[in-house]
């Protein structure tokens, strides 16, 4: 299986996380993860919320590298386990491409961004803060990692 390099994981998010207990959570994931998430942060857009979708989409197309997988985190994403999110990021690595997981705005993603996206994934239905799906991802790019390794941090079976 090739291996990714340290570098070859991107999260590329509308808006600035500070730092705030999201920060301190994403960063707790982030620093278990290998490879680390390199964050490129997007400048939240102005104007009327079709405006604000161009403007941010046009900003996270070019932070996309052309050769990386784009994963989309979106609402109408697959909804998938944490194992088959496991099955899936292993097959990703195993193409020795860069990876880069999108998080939009307040206003969610422009369909440009969509169309550019090898996979879209959901969180699920509910609609989610930005900032903790950040979070969110962290900790199940982390969970996926474990489970594809065998260690014990994902507890597959329920009480």
């Amino acid at each position: 299986m090739a291996k990714s390099g340290p570098s070859d994981w991107r999260l590329i998010a509308v808006g600035r996380i500070g730092n705030g207990p999201e920060q301190a959570l994403f960063t707790r994931y982030n620093e278990r993860l290998r490879p680390m998430l390199d964050v490129v942060e997007i400048a939240e857009g102005r104007g009327s919320a079709v405006e604000i979708k161009r403007r941010e989409a046009a900003a996270i197309l070019a932070a996309v590298p052309a050769d990386s997988i784009a994963v989309a985190l979106d609402l109408g994403g697959a909804p998938l386990t944490s194992e088959a999110l496991s099955a899936s990021l292993t097959r990703w690595m195993e193409q020795s491409r860069k990876l880069s997981f999108i998080i939009g705005g307040a206003e969610g993603l422009d369909a440009q961004v969509i169309t550019r996206a090898d996979h879209t994934l959901s969180l699920g239905t509910l609609t989610w803060p930005h900032m903790l799906v950040r979070v969110m991802l962290a900790e199940q790019l982390f969970r996926a990692r474990c489970i594809a390794s065998g260690h014990p941090y994902h507890r597959a079976g329920r009480p």
